[in-house]
């Protein structure tokens, strides 16, 4: 009795330390892993470099931050992971893809998290997805793929490059044939350059911008239709996918699968971090989108920042599960792809 009665005493004792340290206690002498859900390339990698490169000087204790790629399912497999496996102690963030809220939504079996659940951080763009057209097609404007056929690449059917052009079939009539495997966004640019492809089911705008400016300069690459619920200031003349649609039914349908760019590039930590360690990764990030070392660096790689906060990215991840059932409904049908259909 007495040697648990001691037990007990420096459980007691350690707890109490441990919930007595600050965030700068805690994270002196930590590394944070930053997960990644692509391969090494691309703008969700080189986005989350150079957030790690950051992050470190702006936190308090000045933790040391890797990037670790974790590819895989088209990002469910970071998500899961990070939703169920990982330290819930605020020593792991994740690059998030996109689309998870909307996997969430329309119930995809594979999907074991929550976004309700997940340590919102926030946002380092709201720059819309793209559908681009390659310069040797011919085709310069989304009119055309109305009556001329447009093979485009995606790395797979549950990923937004099938989905966009899946939806703008299905739902306003254009010709775009959808060619599925490629590994990553990466081998889908090979592929156009090859003549494989004759465009991308999807890109970041921001991630043409920053990876290959010398495409837009050249007029490589035709941008053809947005995805989102704005169009982009340096592209006022290209349409959103919802303004094309043919009724209010597919209109709402359209506007959902486009309300996931108001995360797009966003940042989360594990659930069950505790509140005051939350609070020191949230401000580190406000005070990284504000600072010039960063912000320089990321002109220098023209880098799109424009941030949301968490409490805005948050509330872009949830409304996707608010949406009616029936447009739900009609969303899961083009987004599980041809097997439903």
């Amino acid at each position: 009795m007495r040697m648990a009665a001691i037990g007990l005493i420096v459980f007691a004792c350690t707890t109490g330390i441990a919930q007595a340290q600050s965030p700068e206690e805690f994270y002196r002498n930590k590394t944070i892993d930053f997960i990644v859900p692509t391969s090494p390339g691309g703008d969700y990698d080189l986005r989350s470099r150079l957030v790690a490169r950051h992050y470190p000087r702006l936190m308090p204790g000045n933790p040391q931050v890797v990037v670790r790629n974790m590819p895989g399912g088209l990002g469910v497999a970071a998500a899961n992971w990070v939703a169920k496996v990982a330290p819930r102690d605020g020593t792991v963030l994740h690059m998030i893809f996109q689309n998870m809220p909307t996997l969430q939504a329309i119930g995809a079996k594979e999907i074991q998290f929550d976004v309700r659940q997940f340590g919102w951080i926030g946002n380092t763009t709201n720059t819309p997805n793209v559908i681009n057209s390659w310069h040797t097609t011919g085709i310069t404007k989304i009119e055309d793929v109305y009556n001329k056929e447009l093979v485009v690449g995606a790395p797979g059917a549950a990923s937004s490059s099938y989905v966009y052009p899946a939806a703008m079939n299905a739902l306003l009539g254009t010709k775009f044939r959808i060619v599925t495997g490629y590994p990553g966004g990466n081998d889908v640019n090979l592929a156009m350059e090859k003549g494989e492809v004759g465009g991308r089911g999807s890109n970041s705008w921001a991630s043409w911008k920053s990876g290959h400016p010398h495409w837009l300069a050249e007029k490589k690459i035709n941008i053809l239709v947005q995805i989102g619920l704005e169009r982009a200031p340096d592209l006022p003349n290209v349409p959103l996918i919802w303004e094309l649609a043919k009724n209010d039914e597919d209109r709402a349908v359209l506007k959902f699968i486009s309300s996931d760019i108001g995360m797009s590039r966003s940042i989360i930590t594990t659930p069950g971090v505790s509140a005051d360690r939350l609070a020191a990764l949230r401000a580190t990030f406000d005070t990284m989108m504000k600072d010039q070392e960063f912000l320089a660096e990321a002109a220098k790689t023209k880098m799109d920042i424009s941030p949301s906060s968490a409490a805005q990215t948050q509330a872009a991840a949830e409304s996707m599960l608010n949406a009616s059932p029936q447009v739900i409904a009609r969303a899961k049908v083009l987004i599980e792809g041809p097997a439903t259909r």
